[in-house]
């Protein structure tokens, strides 16, 4: 793995390891000010949701590191891609139209993908 992908894929692994655990130790009234739209969402999905995150941050450092499973990595980031595809319909369906920061974790997970597998 070159340094660009540990960079990006760090970055990456931090954000979602971050909103991860927010999802899974926070209340509804505390996410509720960052995250609009929780009051459309069941309290054990986003509980899921977040743990779902916080794996996923895992495989992006953990199989490059150890060199166990290494494609968990860009199948990881793949998820990520397709996890904020979701999030974007999610915004637009509701009122909150704020997509600029999933349309942003998209590109940096397409470019993790292509860092990881060197196409």
């Amino acid at each position: 793995m070159n340094i660009a992908y540990w960079i990006v894929a760090g970055l990456l692994a931090l954000f979602y390891f971050y909103a991860g655990t927010l999802k899974v130790i926070r209340s509804r009234d505390q996410l509720r000010p960052m995250m609009a739209w929780v009051d459309r969402m069941p309290l054990p999905a986003l509980r899921a949701l977040g743990t779902v995150e916080m794996l996923g941050a895992a495989g992006l450092i953990l199989p490059p590191l150890t060199g166990i499973a290494p494609w968990l990595a860009p199948a990881a980031a793949i998820g990520f891609a397709l996890l904020q595809t979701g999030a974007v319909a999610v915004h637009l369906t509701g009122e909150d139209r704020r997509i600029t920061l999933n349309l942003g974790l998209i590109a940096f997970a397409a470019v993790t993908v292509w860092l990881a597998t060197g196409l």
